[in-house]
Order: structure tokens, then sequence, then C-alpha cells
């Protein structure tokens, strides 16, 4: 396994614990994507994840390359998931957003100090 990519993970979920996203089963790939360092692609619903570190980084971009600030920023849009989910949803409720931001507070709560 790739030592970058084997990083990613291990800072992945260490962020994902942290954050109190632990309920999500996540799927980790490293694969060739286009002009992104990584991404994370989640389904509510199934409370899955999949996560993806790019295997074919451009030159141009691999001087900027660092798999523990990639890992941690996918985790960062895990975080706001829920909020995104409602900011796409044509029908979402003011309560549906109250509840998402709620829980983005308790969770930031807990993190900062």
């Amino acid at each position: 396994m790739n030592k970058d990519f084997a990083l990613f993970q291990s800072e992945f979920k260490k962020w994902q614990k942290l954050f109190g996203l632990t309920g999500y089963r996540v799927y980790y790939e490293s694969k060739p994507l286009a002009n992104r360092f990584a991404t994370v692609l989640y389904d509510l619903p199934t409370m899955s994840v999949s996560v993806t570190l790019n295997s074919n980084l451009p030159r141009e971009l691999s001087r900027h390359k660092n798999a523990r600030r990639s890992a941690k920023h996918e985790a960062c849009h895990l975080l706001i998931a829920r909020l995104d989910d409602c900011a796409h949803n044509r029908y979402v409720t003011r309560e549906i957003i109250n509840e998402a931001t709620e829980e983005l507070a308790v969770k930031l709560e807990s993190l900062i100090p």
C-alpha cells in the first residue's frame, strides 16, 4: 500500500472520530482524479462514505501534495455533509435546516475550547 494512502486513511479516521462522525461506513480508494487531491462522496440515508485520494496527481499540483491536510479537508466536508445535503434539497424545511445547524453546532462546541 502506498505510504501516502495509508497516511490519508489514518488521518481521515482520526478526524472522523474527533468530529463525532463514527456512524458512517467508510470506503477508501486510491485512483486518478481530475485536478483534485482527494474527494469525499456521501450517502446520508445509508450512512456510507467513499473517500478517495488521487493516485495520479498532475505534475503542477504535486508540490502542494499533503495527505494529512487532504484527509482533514475531506473530513471537514463530511462534517458539513448534512447542511450541504439540505442546501441541495429542493423541499427542505426550516426545521430540517435548524436540526442540521444544531447538530453541527454541538459537534463544533465539543471541539472548540
